[in-house]
Parts: structure tokens; C-alpha cells; sequence
């Protein structure tokens, strides 16, 4: 194993598969080592393919919608005693259905927890630390539902909004510091999130998707130019993520409910 007083450390939350398993491997192909967290034991079994690459690696099984959870991983950051160069805040969770009649209220929390309240609750700890050094890279997973209203998606098109206005505020203040920020923005990817959401019969859910290690690789060459944003996966994300930039919220609304209502797998 290389020698840890050498190699940097980077943070990546729901680490365990997706997006976030892909961003890990990116660091450990880097010669950064790890510490990674998710909810479910599947986090230890991640973790042999990252030592795989060559990277020292320590998991934290915690549930990060709790206010425990995020303490819990921070206070195992800080027991590592090692600075943290990078951190990829990725941990998320989407609902989808009816807001007014399909979905749960308790869902619906627990994802603005998890990809809202966590990420603040994270972000607050480690920035400061980061700060006292002058030096670190932090990687928030937005996504191109960020820039635009969500129909059957609504609370997590919402909270990806959020991190991405949050992604840019924090990356201002923090200019000339020597910490910076990247919101990383993928479209719709091939992982288990349209199954976990229940939007297996959707035209979305069951549309061809880009691949996640392509995603990763993006966010993370970006994350170390210190770039401010990048649109994640194939040209045909990229495109409709710069198209929706320009279009009116009425007729994004609608693009996104063709492609997000319960049913729309069958009208394709």
C-alpha cells in the first residue's frame, strides 16, 4: 500500500454503486485514498474494488437523511486525521408520482434530508476546515433537473435546484480562498435511481440512459480544473440541458411531464 502521508484523501457520499461508486474509482485511479460512506452494508463490498485500484480506503455505514448520520461521518472524517483534499457530495434520492396524490409525505422528507438538509449540514463542516487550510475541491452531484420544473419529480427537480443555486453562491464566496466548487450535472444515468423512484414505467425510466463511469469521469476532470459546472454524459444531455436553458419553464414543465408521468413508457 502507498504511503498515506502522501496520497490524498477524498470524501464520496453514496459511494456504494451509481454515480457515486464510479467517482470513488476515479480517485483511487488518481492515487487519492478514501473514506466513503452510503446506508447499506453494500458500502464494504465497494470498497474492495476501490482497494482493488490501489487506494486505502475506509467506509462509514451511516444514513445521512438523519442528523446522526451526517455527525457521525464527520466525526470519522475528523478521527482519520488527515486533511480532506476533495469531497464529492453525492448522496441522493429521488421520488417520483402525483405530488397531490400518488407520492408520501414521509418519502418526499426524507429526500429533502438527504439531498438538501445533508448536504448543507456536510458542506458546513468540512468548508470550514478546508478554509483553514486554503486548500480543497468539493463536488456537489446536481443534475439537469436542477434547471428545470420537475412535473411527477417535483420535490427532488426542487432540491436539485437548490444545491445547484447553493453550488454557485458557495463557489463566489469561496473565491480566492483556495477552495473551490463544482456542481456536477448528469442527466439521466443508468443506475438504480428511476427503480428506487418507481418510475420504472415511465418514458424516462425505461429510455436508454448515459453510463455512469462516463458521468464520473466528467465530474471529476472538472472538479480538478476547479470549473465551476459541467453538464455530465452523452450529446444528447448536453444538448437538452443547454436547450432548456433558453426555453420558457412552461414548455420545460412540459417536456419534463411527457417524459416523467406514470404511464409514459407505453405513449413511446
Amino acid at each position: 500500500m502507498n504511503n498515506p502521508a502522501i496520497r490524498p484523501l477524498a470524501v464520496v457520499t453514496g459511494a456504494s454503486s451509481g454515480i457515486g461508486f464510479e467517482l470513488a474509482k476515479q480517485f483511487a485511479q488518481h492515487d487519492f485514498d478514501l473514506l466513503v460512506t452510503a446506508k447499506g452494508s453494500d458500502i464494504d463490498q465497494a470498497a474492495q474494488a476501490f482497494r482493488g485500484l490501489g487506494a486505502a480506503v475506509q467506509t462509514v455505514q451511516a444514513n445521512l437523511a438523519d442528523y446522526d448520520g451526517v455527525e457521525a461521518l464527520y466525526k470519522a472524517i475528523k478521527a482519520a486525521g488527515r486533511p480532506v483534499e476533495a469531497i464529492a457530495i453525492n448522496a441522493g434520492v429521488g421520488v417520483g408520482g402525483e405530488f397531490a396524490r400518488e407520492t408520501d409525505l414521509k418519502d418526499e422528507l426524507n429526500l429533502i434530508n438527504l439531498n438538501v438538509v445533508s448536504t448543507v449540514h456536510l458542506a458546513k463542516r468540512i468548508v470550514k476546515d478546508m478554509l483553514e487550510r486554503h486548500q480543497g475541491r468539493i463536488l456537489f452531484t446536481s443534475s439537469i433537473a436542477a434547471l428545470m420544473p420537475g412535473p411527477y419529480e417535483a420535490v427532488y427537480s426542487a432540491s436539485k435546484a437548490f444545491i445547484q443555486s447553493f453550488a454557485k453562491a458557495l463557489r463566489n464566496e469561496l473565491k480566492d480562498t483556495g477552495v473551490s466548487v463544482t456542481a456536477l450535472l448528469p442527466g439521466a444515468t443508468e443506475t438504480n435511481f428511476f427503480h428506487r423512484a418507481e418510475m420504472d414505467d415511465t418514458k424516462v425510466g425505461s429510455d436508454k440512459k448515459d453510463d455512469p463511469a462516463d458521468v464520473a469521469q466528467e465530474g471529476f476532470e472538472a472538479l480538478m480544473a476547479g470549473k465551476e459546472e459541467v453538464i455530465a454524459g452523452s450529446l444528447k444531455t448536453k444538448l437538452q440541458a443547454n436547450l432548456t436553458k433558453v426555453l420558457p419553464d412552461s414548455v420545460n414543465a412540459e417536456q419534463h411531464r411527457q417524459m416523467s408521468e406514470p404511464g409514459s413508457q407505453a405513449k413511446k
